[in-house]
């Protein structure tokens, strides 16, 4: 066997792993929560934000995905809720209140922003489409605006 050949054996048994890990793994979201789909293409790491939020926020998610919002605080409050592994997170709409976690492979989390969505529409006001189209923002720009979040504006923590 070739090294080339080696290297591409060991890689598609590194990626079989790995993927096998990830379906079990949604495997097991899905059977602890049944109302989300955790699919590989693109909601998973929302799907994970939603139940984050579920578990920690006064906030309660729709049944079905819309577009500008994923749930309602108890207060009557529309909450869109927003993931990420990366330093940015997005923003298609503009949403009554904007729900921002940073996720770590670990299961720990961050919260980066809570508040309402017109205060990034406000600091964000010089992009072209915003409100338009998918707009990414820097964690470091969405972390120094929340931290002008009145308590009152945010969505409560549930307590524990």
């Amino acid at each position: 066997m070739t090294e080339l050949a080696h290297v591409d054996m060991t890689h598609r048994a590194a990626i079989s792993e790995a993927l096998a890990l990830i379906f079990s793994g949604i495997a097991k979201l899905n059977a602890r929560f049944p109302d989300k789909a955790f699919t590989i293409d693109g909601r998973l790491v929302g799907d994970i934000g939603e139940i984050v939020a579920l578990l920690e926020y006064d906030i309660e998610l729709y049944p079905v995905q819309t577009l500008a919002h994923d749930g309602i605080t108890s207060d009557g409050r529309k909450v869109q809720v927003k993931a990420t592994f990366k330093e940015h997170l997005s923003m298609t709409t503009v949403p009554e209140l904007y729900l921002g976690i940073q996720l770590s492979p670990d299961g720990s989390h961050v919260e980066i922003y809570n508040g309402p969505g017109s205060l990034i529409a406000q600091k964000f006001s010089h992009r072209a489409g915003l409100g338009e189209k998918q707009l990414s923002f820097p964690i470091t720009a969405l972390q120094e605006l929340s931290k002008t979040v009145l308590a009152t504006q945010r969505v409560r923590r549930r307590q524990v």
